[in-house]
Parts: C-alpha cells; structure tokens; sequence
C-alpha cells in the first residue's frame, strides 16, 4: 500500500510547456500557406494589375475568354478591342488576361 500513496503523491508536470507545444504546428502550417500559398497569389494579382494599367493603344491581349484582340481605345474601367476588320468590341478591363506576344508564336513551329 506504500506504493500506491507514494505514486498517489507525486505532483503532475505544469502545463506550461504543452500549450507552446500545442500551438507550434499550427504556426508552422500557417507559415508554410502564407509563403507556398498566398504569398505567390499576391505577387501574381500585383502583376496582372500592372500590366491592366499599362495598357495602351496597339497592343494585342487575350480576354478572359480566349478572344485575341488589339487594343484601340483605353478608358477608365473600359477596353475597346478591334477583334476583326470593322468589329469593335468594348470590354471590362478585368476581362483582359494578358498581353499576347505574337512573336512566342512563331518559335514555337
């Protein structure tokens, strides 16, 4: 009976440490989203918002849609896109996806 008083007796260990412990991968998780994650997403966004507001008259662009057009008037939320001889399409400019490089086209022939 010694024994069971004795063992009955001994102080628990603090808790202090287990809740470091507890919150440590969490915080690692959250550090692995941030830069695997949304850190490259933003830098994307960033870059496509330059190249919006870089637009200008004469460059070829493909909208979200797949639509390859050249751009002949910029306004402030509008692009006005020449998609074909006397075809003028006026587009939001958030529908813009990119500017097309017509010159990858060839070299990849």
């Amino acid at each position: 009976m010694e024994t069971a008083y004795a063992a009955a007796g001994a102080a628990p260990p603090s808790g202090q440490g287990s809740i470091m412990q507890l919150l440590m991968p969490f915080a690692l998780v959250g550090l692995i989203f941030y830069f695997l994650l949304i850190r490259p997403q933003q830098k994307r966004q960033r870059q496509h918002q330059d190249m919006l507001s870089q637009l200008k008259k004469g460059d070829k662009v493909i909208t979200t849609s797949g639509m390859i057009g050249t751009v002949i008037g910029v306004k402030e939320k509008f692009v006005v896109l020449r998609i074909a001889d006397n075809v003028k399409v006026e587009f939001l400019r958030t529908a813009i996806s990119s500017v097309y490089d017509s010159s990858s086209e060839g070299e990849s022939k």
